[in-house]
């Protein structure tokens, strides 16, 4: 099977990495909590199926950082990406 791209003179999107899968994720309705389990320091935020759009943030190699939650609302978290800038950009 052959994929054909058209465009209509826009820069085309690529969807940002996939963390890592030493990098988890526990998910409940008011946090997401992330961890780095991996050997490497990595910068990341998480996706939600209604885009809600989150600050990337650092997680140090061995730590846990915090995200918003799924709500009461029934988004979903989708996962977590790597960002492709440093943090506050």
């Amino acid at each position: 099977m052959v994929l054909f791209a058209a465009t209509t003179g826009t820069a085309a999107y690529a969807a940002p990495p996939q963390a890592p899968d030493c990098v988890h994720l526990a998910v409940d309705w008011r946090y997401t909590y992330v961890s780095n389990d991996c050997s490497s320091d990595y910068t990341l935020t998480v996706v939600y199926l209604d885009g809600t759009e989150v600050p990337c943030r650092t997680a140090a190699r061995g730590t846990r950082i915090t995200f918003p939650g799924r709500g009461t609302q029934g988004n979903e978290v989708l996962g977590a990406v790597l960002c492709l800038t440093e943090p506050g950009t």
